[in-house]
């Protein structure tokens, strides 16, 4: 982890942030500054920059899992998945995370 970067204060609970989902990998929260009804963050539990910098396929495989597994939990059946890699491509926290957006859901 790393001790500025936002997400990893949050996973370490600096902020008592709600977790919506969380396993050994992942921790899904809202966003902060929402661009659609439903906009959810996946963050890895580790401190990966970006998707450029991702290397270990399991924690690839579970942080689409986590996906699916919290659109199920809050019963959100249609979605968008977005990864911005890089400050260019309008990634502003740099630890990785997908954004999750979406209409309504039930869940939340």
């Amino acid at each position: 982890m790393s001790e500025d970067c936002i997400f990893c204060k949050i996973i370490r609970g600096d902020f008592n942030t709600k977790f919506i989902y969380e396993n050994d990998y992942v921790v899904v929260f809202e966003d902060i500054n929402p661009k659609a009804p439903v906009h959810l963050l996946v963050v890895p539990k580790v401190h990966v920059e970006s998707l450029n910098e991702l290397e270990d396929k399991t924690l690839m495989a579970e942080l689409l899992q986590a996906v699916k597994d919290v659109t199920k939990k809050i019963g959100l059946k249609s979605y968008r998945v977005l990864i911005n890699t890089g400050e260019e491509a309008g990634q502003e926290v740099p630890h990785l995370h997908l954004h999750i957006t979406g209409r309504t859901a039930k869940g939340l």
